[in-house]
């Protein structure tokens, strides 16, 4: 007997699929890909339409069941990746073609690696996996290419044998090695790499500077209001606002699975800078962060050191700070390969692509080969990889 037809369908908003089904497909453990993430992106006006995010979520029925979905946004621009393309757009506006709209899987604003092609658990793979791929052409025809950002690496070997483009970055990731605690953590430093991260740290104690971690569902209203106000001075700084509003975290906080972990840091009464982390289910994401004036390493404190030492504390395995950033290398990151897949639909530019992808993963091998020759770590102990 045959199989029963899958049946692809297009979404304009994540609360068009049930969020208790959507929650049950495998997610890794990302909170980013949950369905109250996503809606509270939408819900607070960051992932629309009107802001070049226009939700198309792909979602796969075996008859009444949803065995795979992807999180999908047809993009007038693009900003708020940190994959950048803007070269590939600029080229076909030369050539006289539309770049946009284009395709991205992805959460917006959020470079964090998960799945991007979610599958119900105990379902066929490679079946739903093909229905998402050709539900991309089917259902979104006129987007000049796809682009599936932060991805498994698994998932992006499965997508090139579907005509994907495959491309690489570095991140600088940290890796819980069982630590016991922070000192724990500094003995596998070299002994001046130790002294400095040590001098680091002390400079924040002697300023008086206190940190609190606060779960973001304890957060009062006024309180959120005055930890966005600092986050969005780091934005500020660059000329742009923030892609989130606090509408966003005043929502995401009041889901458990979802709510943003704070630290704030207050010099006496007065609160003088903030972080926001998410918590996966064996992964702290550093996220967004902000002061309000400058205190000497109180950056490299509030967004490293203490997530650190709260991953150290709660048992993660892992810590993923965010993007670029080399400074991150003498606090113990270590350079780590992220993954996209990319379907350039113009058969011209997906040849030039093909060979400027090729180019660019030598370089970035060779970049992250050098990059790991800095870390902090003594020679006799085996920590150094990612």
């Amino acid at each position: 007997m045959d199989a029963t037809p899958l049946v692809a369908s297009s979404h304009s908003s994540i609360d068009e699929l049930d969020a208790a089904e959507w929650n049950g497909l495998e997610q890794g453990g990302v909170p980013f890909l949950r369905h109250e993430f996503l809606a509270a992106l939408e819900h607070s006006g960051a992932a629309t339409p009107a802001t070049g995010w226009a939700p198309a979520h792909i979602a796969i029925h075996d008859g009444a069941t949803l065995v795979g979905a992807m999180p999908l946004y047809a993009k007038s621009h693009s900003w708020g990746e940190f994959v950048f393309d803007f070269s590939w757009a600029q080229a076909y506006e030369r050539y006289g073609l539309a770049y946009y709209p284009k395709l991205v899987a992805t959460t917006p604003f959020t470079p964090a690696t998960g799945p991007r092609l979610l599958l119900r658990p105990g379902t066929d793979a490679a079946r739903v996996r093909a229905a998402l791929v050709a539900a991309l052409d089917a259902l979104e025809p006129g987007a000049s290419s796809v682009h599936v950002q932060f991805a498994t690496e698994e998932e992006t070997s499965i997508l090139a044998q579907a005509g994907f483009l495959t491309r690489i970055d570095c991140q600088f990731q940290w890796r819980n090695r069982g630590y016991r605690d922070f000192d724990d953590f500094l003995a596998t430093f070299t002994a001046d790499k130790r002294k400095k991260a040590k001098r680091e740290r002390r400079r924040i104690e002697e300023a008086g500077v206190q940190f609190e971690w606060r779960d973001g569902a304890s957060l009062s209203d006024a309180e959120w209001q005055q930890v966005h106000a600092l986050h969005a001075t780091t934005f500020h700084r660059h000329g742009r606002e923030p892609y989130l509003g606090v509408d966003f975290f005043l929502e995401a906080s009041r889901t458990p699975a979802i709510s943003p972990q704070v630290l704030m840091a207050r010099a006496g009464s007065t609160l003088v800078a903030i972080a926001i982390f998410f918590r996966g289910a064996q992964t702290l994401y550093g996220r967004y962060w902000g002061a309000s004036g400058e205190f000497h390493s109180l950056h490299f404190e509030a967004c490293y050191h203490q997530g650190i030492e709260f991953c150290i504390r709660a048992g993660l395995a892992q810590f993923e700070p965010g993007t670029q950033g080399e400074h991150k290398i003498a606090r113990g990151f270590a350079p780590t390969l992220t993954h996209s897949a990319h379907l350039i639909r113009e058969p011209r530019f997906r040849d030039a692509i093909a060979r400027y992808l090729t180019e660019e993963r030598c370089s970035v091998l060779a970049y992250a080969s050098e990059a790991g020759r800095h870390v902090p770590f003594r020679a006799d102990l085996d920590v150094q990889g990612s």
